[in-house]
């Protein structure tokens, strides 16, 4: 009786962890961390993703990945580490009302448990939006996580500036 739960919870997290990201991210660059002989290296990758609620803004995110046997078939945990830098590239223009903490971009870190995410939320009171990637498992987490705030600024001739708090609840 416990072995049908048992497989439609697995096959529910495997559903929720193949679910496509809100947004595509972009590779900027990999560098080389660790050398391996005769499997890839272990790298630290730059990518670059695009709000895709919020217009005129772009976070740029490192994580490390590994490389050796279990990175070459796509079968390595990653490690939880990850950097965020978020900014204003263009006018900002909301596209939709987001909840405080939706996610921006998804991205398994192995091959079923674990998942990095960057969401984000609003800082009504200095209107900022405050951007956070973290990682999680199924069973425990990851305390390891990075901010980036992104102050809504005017953008060339334009002096009209929206206030986040209409946009994220």
């Amino acid at each position: 009786m416990r072995l049908p739960v048992i497989l439609s919870a697995v096959a529910a997290l495997c559903l929720a962890a193949a679910m496509p990201a809100a947004a595509q991210e972009d590779l900027i660059f990999k560098k080389s961390t660790v050398w391996k002989a005769l499997t890839p290296d272990d790298k630290l990758a730059v990518y670059g993703v695009d709000d895709p609620i919020v217009e005129g803004v772009a976070c740029h995110y490192a994580v490390p990945e590994r490389g050796g046997v279990k990175g070459m078939l796509g079968v390595a945990e990653e490690a939880s580490d990850a950097s965020l830098a978020c900014r204003q590239i263009g006018p900002i223009k909301f596209k939709d009302k987001a909840e405080q903490g939706d996610v921006v971009f998804r991205e398994r870190r192995s091959l079923i448990w674990k998942k990095m995410q960057i969401v984000r939320g609003c800082d009504a009171k200095r209107n900022v939006l405050v951007y956070l990637v973290y990682t999680d498992r199924l069973i425990e987490g990851s305390p390891k996580n990075s901010t980036s705030t992104v102050p809504i600024m005017p953008w060339g001739a334009a002096t009209d500036i929206p206030k986040c708090s209409d946009w994220i609840r």
